[in-house]
C-alpha cells in the first residue's frame, strides 16, 4: 500500500505542479487534461472545462503529490478543503475494507468501483471531514 496527498486547484493545477515540480526538483510524470479523457467521461464536462486538468503527478525522489482542478457543481472549493489523501494498492480485500471503514457514518463522493484508466477508484469524507481517495491497482497477468 501506498499512500500520498491530492490536492485540488481552481484552474490552475497545472501552473501549481510544475512550481512544486521545480521547487522540489521533481518532475511531472503524468498530465492529463478532462478533454484527454474517454467520451463517457468529459460527455459530462462543460466546455469551459475541458483544458483543465483531470490529473497530474508531481515526483521527487521517493516523494510524489497528486493533483487536479476542482469541478464539482455541488460544492465550491476553499483553501482548507482543497486536499485528499490517497491510498493505492493492489489488495482489493484491503481497499474495500479501507473504504468502507473509512466512510462509516462519512458520506461516499464516488463509490469505489472500475476505472475507465483500469483497476478501480472511489473518493469518499469520513465523519471527521478528511477527503480520501482510494485506488486499486489493475491486475495484469
Amino acid at each position: 500500500m501506498q499512500g500520498s496527498t491530492y490536492l485540488h486547484f481552481n484552474g490552475d493545477c497545472k501552473e501549481a505542479m510544475a512550481f512544486y515540480a521545480d521547487v522540489l526538483g521533481g518532475e511531472m510524470t503524468m498530465l492529463m487534461q478532462f478533454k484527454d479523457a474517454p467520451e463517457e467521461v468529459y460527455k459530462n464536462i462543460p466546455d469551459e472545462a475541458m483544458e483543465l486538468t483531470m490529473h497530474c503527478t508531481v515526483e521527487a525522489g521517493s516523494f510524489s503529490i497528486m493533483g487536479s482542478d476542482f469541478l464539482d457543481e455541488n460544492e465550491t472549493l476553499t483553501k482548507g478543503n482543497n486536499f485528499a489523501v490517497s491510498i493505492n494498492t493492489e489488495d482489493e480485500a484491503a481497499a474495500v475494507a479501507i473504504f468502507n471503514g473509512l466512510s462509516n457514518e462519512g458520506s461516499v463522493m464516488m463509490p469505489l468501483e472500475e476505472a475507465f484508466w483500469g483497476g478501480k477508484f472511489g473518493m469518499l469524507r469520513d465523519k471527521y471531514g478528511v477527503n480520501w481517495m482510494i485506488s486499486i491497482e489493475e491486475q495484469i497477468s
